[in-house]
């Protein structure tokens, strides 16, 4: 969430940003709404100031007329400020309908693009496998070696549904054991395991409501499941204020993930590439409000799951997302996407992001900077590890012309052996 004052002081940045974005959003509505806001609570402020004197004057009077009198025209400014209340509520419930769709402004950084396509690639690292045969895919490979079974994960989890077992489970787990010894032990990263079923108000701080909704898995009780460990991590520290020598606050969050992946049936329906349900590793971090400090946090972020990249020895490379493919409240954000020799494609494994203070407004999340004055904390998010998806460029990268695997060096001694599979 933007700050009030910060919009009505730069409406035309806002309304560029929400251009930028691809958001319908209209800037001059807010500020017509705002205004009747303020003349609203004004007139309210001054009838309550005016009920306190007359509250003031009965008590001290002792003329009973008199006193008889002021009761009567109390009663009548007490319905007028009823009338007044009712009014600015109403007005309030919109405004903050309205404030909640204002999008953050992207960097001066980020491309222009309508969408995914408009997205810019900064690097590549690594070299793509050159296989003098056609590459199986990983759901072959996988099926070969007993590593997972799709059909009984759609009987058990209905479409979209699968289960990992044996070599595909265990290469699960040592993915995990390799991030966790990289961004704990090795970055200094706090672990934390995240719930996944969280409150409305924690995707509404993250900006993830209202925009996502329909992504969304909701219970009965109107509560979400989370598509990343994200939402429940930033609202760990919800309405608190944090010592500067907290800061930076750097998490390294586990959870189960949920997404229904509206919009996209028909897409990549078999395999590990797009499920309902999976597993992330997130880093997060909470810093002082500067916008250096913020940058140079961000790259961190890209760097560190750049390196568990290079670790598992897959090629990819690095886009800078356009403003098309922000989300409401992102600056500016990066994707790393992996080979996939199946497909000749690079596809999305991690997304990193920083926020300004949009989240931690919303969240109500503050420090007290040096010299004592509260302020609200910069977010940044971006994933660690994404899986299963990850393990279909580990498999089908790492494959051999007899079908075997090669496990990653970085993940043999998890694993106990170097080669999934035998000769076929």
């Amino acid at each position: 969430m933007l700050d009030i004052k910060f919009i009505r002081e730069n409406q035309e940045f806002v309304a560029l940003a929400a251009k930028k974005k691809q958001i319908d959003f209209d800037v001059l509505e807010l500020i017509k709404v705002d205004d009747t806001r303020r003349e609203i609570l004004q007139d309210v402020e001054i009838k309550r100031a005016e009920q306190n004197e007359y509250t003031e004057k009965i008590s001290r009077s002792k003329n009973g007329t008199e006193r008889d009198n002021m009761i009567e025209q109390m009663r009548g400014l007490k319905e007028e400020l009823q009338r007044s209340e009712g009014k600015l509520k109403e007005v309030m419930e919109k405004w903050q309908r309205l404030m909640l769709r204002v999008p953050n402004v992207p960097d001066i950084s980020v491309p222009e693009g309508k969408d995914e396509s408009g997205n810019r690639e900064v690097r590549t690292w690594g070299q793509k496998p050159a296989f003098d045969f056609e590459p199986r895919s990983h759901v072959e490979l996988m099926r070969m070696h007993d590593m997972a079974d799709f059909e009984r994960g759609a009987k058990a989890a209905g479409f979209r549904g699968y289960f990992l077992k044996n070599d595909g489970a265990l290469l699960e787990f040592a993915v995990w054991n390799l991030v966790r010894e990289m961004l704990v032990e090795g970055a200094g990263f706090k672990p934390v395991i995240a719930p996944s079923l969280v409150k409305r108000e924690a995707f509404l701080g993250t900006g993830y409501l209202p925009q996502g909704e329909e992504d969304l898995y909701k219970t009965q009780d109107g509560d979400y499941l989370a598509g990343t460990a994200e939402v429940a991590m930033m609202a760990y520290y919800m309405d608190e204020v944090l010592d500067y020598t907290m800061l930076p606050v750097k998490m390294l969050g586990f959870s189960p993930c949920f997404r229904r992946e509206a919009g996209s049936y028909g897409k990549d329906t078999r395999g590990l590439i797009r499920v309902h349900e999976f597993f992330k590793l997130e880093q997060v971090i909470l810093c002082e409000a500067s916008h250096e400090t913020s940058v140079a946090h961000h790259e961190e972020l890209t760097a560190n799951a750049e390196s568990i990249m290079q670790r598992l020895n897959l090629p990819y490379h690095v886009v800078v997302n356009c403003g098309g493919d922000l989300g409401l409240g992102q600056v500016k954000k990066y994707d790393i996407e992996a080979w996939v020799p199946s497909e000749k494609a690079y596809r999305e494994t991690h997304s990193s992001s920083y926020f300004h203070d949009f989240q931690t407004r919303r969240l109500n999340i503050r420090y007290r900077d040096r010299d004592g004055k509260l302020r609200f904390a910069h977010s940044l998010n971006s994933t660690a590890i994404a899986t299963p998806r990850t393990l279909v460029s580990i498999i089908e990268n790492n494959q051999r012309k007899d079908g075997t695997i090669m496990i990653p060096e970085a993940l043999e001694r998890y694993m106990g052996k170097k080669l999934i599979g035998a000769l076929v």
